[in-house]
């Protein structure tokens, strides 16, 4: 009798409730009917924005750097095992192949079970469905989320194969650790790709998506295990494989072998970021549409245009194959910041491969960490001397049939209220060339350049493409390095390379990029051009020589059978270069304070020198 008034009462109770639901339902069953009305013309299914990793390989093929913040490595399904296919589909949607997008039978028997349940256990959701939660919706739980989802999976079914969408399906689920797809599963857990796991690997990563949190192998093998084992025998009672065969696989041994991510070189990788929206904007226009700006608002239009492309080429995931000499930049690297012990000293450094034109080496400065300053191709600064053989001798050697022996005045100069004077304050007469050169007249430099012209010398320089060189540079102190901005070591570096033969070619990092299947994208289209003439480039290598052998550049070591540099410094000593080659590399270096002051003490030390050394050792 009590149990029978208990019920009245809970009855009379629930009752409001009750009608309050039936008014809801009715709403959202009005609104869902509504919304399939108009199905074909309010859902897109489109491509959902995904990140996909770069990888950077050096000149050997092996990568050296990865770039994403998710680990996604997508697969077509037909490199998808067809027993992986089965784990799935077997414990997530055995009848994926039947219904048309949603399981009506399925959500009533989720409902029903979860009803006598408390921890709302069983899932009622389709492969289908999940796709359409993953690429398309939220994971709220809400009645008006649930029917959005039935209506886009009805949708998706329409717009797909049943092999598109369990494609899309395998290839984003999460795996955990920020890992998305099964093929990204294997490589991150195992270190293998997905077609070289066996059964039992592969059942248990997926085990993994049921519960990223669950069943995360690396805080909860066990758990993951025991899954692994319930998805065996899924398999087995399903007819796929035998118990016997189950038994064999939940025996297993299971070692992990996660992947360590790629982040070596970070002084080069930075940069073939840098080169790689250089040759994006080449390729695809947006470099001449920047030039061909008219006003500066077109200009910056263009410049986020391509900076746009550029991310969306990322996104896309591609390999980028440079031309980086580990074992070089390793020594670089490692020689370079011992020599640094200056407190705040920095440098910045560039080495090129004469015979391919290649960037093997970047340095890009003491205590350098990702994302960085890179000082090997953004800190700009004044060249002193250094500019000399590019902007001065060259193109005096172009203008006429001199050679080392010819007469040069080196004696003090006044162009209007400019008098520039030599290192220390010397005075000197008639001179030859190579003695000018030798010990950077800066008399004979200014005197030289009046002779060639501004606008010739300049003309010369322009093929080399230095970035910060504009026409108010064209002034007579721009002969011993006097420029409003300056330049970088890479853009030194790649001029002087001209020398290597009198032909110039862009000195590159990137080889070629490509896509996640292994075609080419991009990779530069440069044809060598002679700037030189066979006599000029002789006798400026003849003049770099002499320079290492007898004059400011004592202290170089002659190791192959060709070396020749020359040295800059500037006003103050607050920068020291050397830029030069040997047989094999071409370099420049740049040493100083991120913030200028004196360096002179340094200077005595010869610590440019031996820095330039260290750029030139082979170590092969």
């Amino acid at each position: 009798m009590l149990k029978k008034f208990t019920r009245f009462i809970l009855m009379i109770i629930m009752l409001p409730l009750l009608v309050f639901i039936q008014q809801a339902a009715a709403k959202e069953w009005t609104e869902a009917r509504s919304w399939k009305q108009t199905i074909g013309e309010t859902i897109e299914l489109t491509e959902p924005s995904i990140a996909i990793p770069i990888s950077m390989t050096d000149r050997h093929g092996k990568i050296f750097a990865e770039e994403y913040v998710e680990w996604r490595q997508p697969l077509p399904l037909e490199s998808i095992p067809d027993i992986v296919q089965q784990l799935f589909i077997t414990s997530e949607d055995q009848s994926f192949f039947e219904h048309k997008g949603y399981d009506v039978a399925a959500i009533v028997r989720a409902f029903a079970v979860n009803a006598r349940s408390d921890d709302r256990s069983q899932g009622g959701s389709t492969i289908t469905q999940q796709v359409v939660r993953m690429r398309f919706l939220t994971t709220e739980k809400t009645y008006e989320r649930k029917f959005r989802e039935l209506l886009y999976a009805a949708e998706l079914e329409k717009q797909s194969t049943k092999e598109d969408i369990l494609e899309m399906y395998l290839n984003e689920m999460f795996f955990g650790n920020q890992v998305y797809g099964i093929g990204a599963a294997a490589t991150y857990y195992f270190n293998r790709p997905l077609n070289q796991l066996n059964l039992a690997e592969m059942a248990f990563i997926a085990a993994i998506p049921n519960n990223p949190s669950k069943y995360d192998p690396l805080r909860r093998f066990d758990q993951t295990k025991k899954r692994q084992e319930l998805l065996l025998t899924v398999l087995s009672a399903n007819n796929v494989i035998s118990e016997e065969e189950a038994e064999e696989w939940k025996q297993q041994q299971i070692t992990l072998n996660v992947k360590s991510k790629a982040n070596n070189f970070n002084m080069y990788s930075s940069y073939v970021l840098a080169e790689l929206e250089e040759l994006i904007g080449q390729s695809e226009g947006f470099t001449a549409s920047i030039e061909a700006a008219t006003t500066l608002h077109e200009k910056q239009a263009q410049i986020q245009a391509l900076k746009k492309r550029t991310a969306e080429v990322i996104a896309g995931g591609i390999r980028i194959e440079t031309a980086l000499d580990p074992a070089k930049q390793k020594r670089d690297e490692t020689s370079l910041s011992s020599l640094l012990v200056t407190k705040d000293l920095q440098a910045g450094a560039v080495v090129i491969d004469n015979a391919t034109r290649d960037i093997i080496s970047i340095y890009g400065g003491k205590g350098f960490k990702k994302a960085d300053f890179n000082r090997a191709y953004q800190a700009v600064r004044q060249p002193g001397s250094a500019i000399k053989p590019l902007l001065v001798y060259a193109p005096f050697l172009e203008s006429g049939p001199y050679k080392e022996s010819t007469p040069i005045d080196s004696s003090n100069i006044c162009i209007s209220t400019y008098c520039p004077t030599n290192i220390g304050g010397y005075t000197y007469g008639i001179t030859t060339l190579k003695e000018a050169f030798r010990y950077s007249h800066n008399t004979a430099a200014v005197r030289l350049f009046r002779n060639v012209g501004i606008e010739n010398a300049f003309n010369h320089l322009s093929i080399f493409n230095f970035k910060n060189v504009t026409d108010e540079d064209f002034t007579y102190p721009a002969a011993l390095g006097g420029f409003h901005r300056g330049v970088t070591p890479l853009e030194l570096a790649s001029a002087y390379s001209s020398f290597v033969d009198g032909m110039y070619s862009p000195p590159r990092a990137i080889r070629t990029v490509k896509d996640r299947e292994g075609n080419t994208l991009y990779e530069w289209k440069d044809e060598p051009v002679k700037v030189w003439s066979a006599s000029t480039t002789e006798t400026i290598r003849n003049l770099m020589e002499d320079v290492v052998l007898n004059g400011t550049g004592k202290g170089i070591r002659y190791t192959t059978t060709y070396t020749g540099a020359k040295t800059g410094t500037t006003d103050r000593y607050k920068d020291l270069w050397v830029a030069g080659m040997n047989d094999r590399y071409t370099t420049a270096v740049w040493l100083g304070y991120d913030r200028p002051s004196s360096i002179q003490r340094l200077s005595n030390q010869k610590i440019h020198l031996r820095a330039f050394n260290e750029l030139l050792y082979s170590p092969e």
